[in-house]
């Protein structure tokens, strides 16, 4: 479907007018793909809205007026009770404020204010999870001990991920011509909001990147592949990752997303300054690595608490 067409269909909408719920949900998703958002983010925005939609179906509601501070109250009062957790629901919140925002911006501030300004948005845990622990991920690569194709891939995989924290789309997009081995530099070209970066990796896991280049026997443009040569998919990513850890004897398996919060906290707690890591990460905003700062915040006072010298002094 071409820029051009989705355009035109935007415009087809916007000439309906913007008054009814789902002519506006269409038209801000047609926009924000005619844009070039990722697809995988755009999917969000239509699964999220329609999910908005339904619930203001049972309210009687279908025209954007309709819509007030206290209806979407009430929504996220609603997905709280439906089990989505703190993260699941702030999420939400987001995408209806970047629809609401647009909304605003089409129809202008003097005919539409957008009610979401007047609703704050649910409260963030302050904890942050770990991630995967460094012993975890080391008895993962135990598992992968052999010389066979798919023991080098996944090896070269985890380390991969551990070293760059990269998103899991991220991992599975780049191509080789996008690795450059002499400098251990990675080119990011998918990145969230189509956002380009470099990330980077060791010379442990460039050894283990070669090693695994050399077993494969396909001439596939992908980084990634499979047995038959082909690009690695999320499906495969996860059933290796449940694989590698059911082997290391783990109760839970760690996702592509455990090794990223595992490459951030590393980061932070060897000295790396949080203006690096967000370009490293690829964050837009400093709101998730704040969380992880309180992290290594508690991390030096647990070291402080162990090693206080006042608490040697003898006699005290």
């Amino acid at each position: 479907m071409s820029t051009q067409f989705l355009r035109h269909v935007t415009r087809q909408f916007l000439t309906f007018g913007l008054d009814h719920l789902c002519t506006a949900v269409q038209a801000f998703l047609n926009d924000k793909q005619a844009g070039g958002l990722s697809p995988q983010t755009v999917d969000f925005y239509r699964r999220s809205l329609n999910k908005f939609m339904r619930f203001c179906e049972s309210q009687a509601i279908d025209q954007v007026e309709q819509i007030t501070p206290e209806i979407i109250r009430s929504y996220l009062s609603r997905l709280e009770q439906d089990g989505h957790n703190a993260n699941g629901r702030h999420a939400h919140y987001r995408s209806l404020r970047a629809f609401l925002y647009w909304l605003e911006a089409e129809l202008g501030e003097e005919d539409y204010h957008a009610p979401i300004r007047k609703v704050k948005p649910p409260k963030l845990p302050k904890e942050v999870i770990e991630g995967v622990s460094l012993e975890d991920i080391q008895r993962m690569l135990a598992a992968c001990q052999g010389r066979g194709f798919t023991e080098l891939r996944d090896k070269a995989l985890l380390l991969f991920l551990l070293d760059t924290g990269s998103r899991a789309g991220e991992t599975l997009a780049i191509d080789l011509a996008d690795v450059d081995f002499a400098t251990g530099s990675v080119l990011i070209r998918k990145g969230k909001g189509s956002k380009q970066r470099m990330v980077y990796f060791s010379k442990t896991t460039r050894r283990a990147l070669m090693a695994y280049l050399r077993a494969r026997r396909d001439d596939h443009p992908a980084l990634w592949v499979n047995e038959r040569g082909e690009r690695f998919t999320r499906s495969g990513l996860d059933k290796t990752l449940h694989l590698r850890a059911k082997q290391a004897g783990l109760i839970e398996t760690p996702s592509a997303h455990d090794f990223r919060r595992a490459f951030a906290l590393n980061m932070l707690r060897s000295g790396c300054d949080v203006f690096t890591l967000q370009r490293l990460m690829g964050h837009s905003d400093l709101s998730v690595l704040r969380r992880y700062l309180a992290q290594t915040e508690g991390d030096l006072q647990e070291a402080h608490r162990r090693a206080s010298p006042v608490e040697r002094l003898k006699g005290r």
